[in-house]
């Protein structure tokens, strides 16, 4: 089929969706999707997050009243027009895996009438039974509000028109957001600071608080083997991002006690422990970007007992000084994989992994075909690969996923993962038996990657016996000499490093914000909804003022954006 088909087929296809859209017919406007089609929205026709599947459900959801007009009719979706110049014009796609989806897929642009801003779109189209193109996905997406556009240029230096050097500048914006910050961010991670810096581009006063001493040091401080970027070069790159975004940042800082929340004055009172001295600060939305949790430790009969040296996996720093010792590694995700390859590497005398459960395992370089190089080509822009892939509605994803996605990408790791079931290490794509084969997205998405392991040389030490594998049995207790399982056996251990993840989001959210902020919030925080949409993440919390930010870069560089939209809609009285 030539380009010019595919322009064609979705010039019609958009007209037609247009007219429907235009006159607020939710009949018509569904009659545009296959009946197993989905539509996913962000913030163009609600201030949150939504996916619908089937035509009853997208109907029911565009036909309901808000102000005495329908939801379609209410946010005036109108002046559709095909993107023709970037790398999202129309063209044909083909969904991987064996189902063999195929048709024309393309981004668009449109304009909302309420609230006043501009939306683009994307896409995919197939035909039905009779050959007529129809929807399979449709994604709405909100990218500024009209007179609001996010700042995309910085002013520096001495210019005409301008008297105040780039460090004076600088050192006036840094004073006027610690006198009165709208937003306060706790924690300077990725996710902190890509909000931020979104927020500073919409023009609103964001603070970010972040207990280490320098920004990056949460990856500095960590132990891994990656293949891409070293986490010394990422800790210095985050840092070099928050200077070039010229991020007001507070370092060595936390919040000193319980925040308030008063709901007359919409403000906040946070008690921010900075340095020496401590600071209270009235803003009237607080960020909680801390990352997925404080170290779960459990807590076992005898670990007081035990002799040799036992901690977390957050804490392991060096290998080297444990040449030649015995070492137990509790868990078998990617962190217990990154700890045994240092253990090993550095001399360790014996290093035993513990698996209590199977664990999704699949190499880098099967992770990289499929999830890295395949979407995110390098000769793209990561904006428009970014869009695009979130124009993917994310329970749709995992369907196909269970319907034969999973299975295709499995064949590529077939000796690595028959090698590591002769050795005892147990194998799952699923996140509870009988579920469906969602694979490392629903892990990734539904866990925040818990339970997976991307395996970087890891399964090989398995397979060679370099790294011994005690699997499917529970820890009864330990003793001075190491740790004694349920069924009575038994590892010696002068090391024993607990691999096992973190507390959920929301308990180190109670021990922040208290009991009677808490008890106001959804019990979880992250993960997917029923709808397939982030839990509580980078959308209303259930509580006013209070937003989630949390997850890996591909999720904090697409979602920052729509956090600020959020809060600077609330800060014009639109939301």
């Amino acid at each position: 089929m030539a380009s010019e088909d595919f322009y064609a087929i979705s010039a019609d296809w958009l007209k037609s969706l247009e007219v429907a859209s235009s006159t607020g017919d939710a009949m018509s406007f569904v009659r545009h999707f296959l009946s197993d089609g989905w539509f996913r929205d962000l913030l163009c026709f609600s201030w949150n997050f939504r996916t619908l599947s089937g035509p009853d459900k997208i109907r029911k959801f565009l036909s309901e009243v808000v102000d005495g007009k329908s939801r379609l009719e209410y946010s005036g979706l109108h002046g559709f027009k095909l993107d023709d110049h970037t790398v999202n014009a129309p063209s044909p796609f083909k969904l991987p895996g064996p189902q063999g989806i195929e048709g024309v897929q393309g981004a668009f642009t449109f304009s909302i009438t309420k609230p006043a801003a501009i939306g683009r779109g994307f896409f995919r189209l197939t035909q039905d039974i009779d050959g007529t193109w129809q929807a399979l996905t449709l994604f709405t997406n909100m990218q500024d509000l009209v007179g609001h556009k996010e700042s995309s240029t910085d002013q520096r230096g001495l210019y005409e028109g301008r008297k105040m050097t780039w460090e004076e500048d600088v050192d006036t914006k840094f004073r006027a957001i610690e006198a009165d910050p709208t937003v306060l961010i706790v924690g300077g991670g990725q996710s902190g600071l890509m909000c931020a810096a979104r927020l500073g581009r919409l023009g609103i006063r964001a603070l970010v608080v972040e207990k280490n001493a320098r920004v990056g040091d949460n990856w500095r401080q960590r132990t891994t083997f990656p293949k891409y970027i070293p986490k010394g070069e990422l800790a210095n790159f985050l840092e070099s991002y928050a200077i070039d975004q010229e991020l007001c940042i507070w370092l060595s800082s936390s919040i000193a006690s319980t925040p308030i929340y008063d709901s007359t004055s919409a403000r906040w009172t946070v008690e921010i422990q900075h340095e020496d001295r401590k600071v209270i600060l009235n803003p009237k939305h607080l960020v909680l970007a801390t990352g997925h949790g404080s170290p779960r430790i459990p807590t076992w009969n005898g670990m007081d007992e035990f002799q040799g040296a036992l901690y977390h996996s957050d804490f392991h720093k060096d290998a080297e000084q444990f040449r030649g010792k015995r070492v137990v590694v509790v868990g078998a995700g990617s962190a217990s994989g990154d700890i045994c390859q240092d253990f090993v590497a550095h001399g360790a005398a014996e290093v035993t992994l513990v698996q209590r459960s199977a664990t999704c395992v699949v190499s880098s370089t099967t992770a990289e075909k499929t999830h890295f190089k395949a979407p995110f080509p390098e000769s793209n822009p990561i904006e428009e690969l970014d869009f695009r892939m979130n124009s993917m509605p994310r329970a749709f994803l995992l369907q196909l996923n269970k319907s034969g996605g999973t299975q295709h990408v499995k064949m590529f790791d077939e000796k690595l993962h028959e090698g590591l079931r002769k050795a005892g290490f147990n194998l799952t794509w699923e996140l509870s038996p009988g579920s469906g084969e969602v694979g490392l997205d629903g892990f990734v998405l539904s866990r925040f990657g818990s339970g997976i392991m991307i395996d970087f040389g890891f399964g090989k030490l398995i397979i060679e016996g370099k790294v011994k594998v005690k699997q499917g049995q529970d820890i009864s207790h330990f003793d001075k000499d190491g740790v004694e399982f349920k069924d009575g056996s038994k590892l010696s251990a002068d090391v024993i490093v607990l691999a096992i993840g973190n507390e959920p989001v929301m308990k180190a959210t109670r021990a922040l914000l208290g009991d009677n902020i808490a008890e106001q919030l959804p019990p979880k925080v992250g993960g997917l909804d029923s709808e397939g949409e982030l839990n509580q993440t980078y959308r209303p919390s259930g509580h006013p003022g209070l937003w989630f930010a949390i997850g890996p870069f591909v999720i904090a560089r697409f979602f920052s954006k729509h956090l600020g939209l959020q809060i600077l809609a609330r800060e014009l009285g639109i939301a």
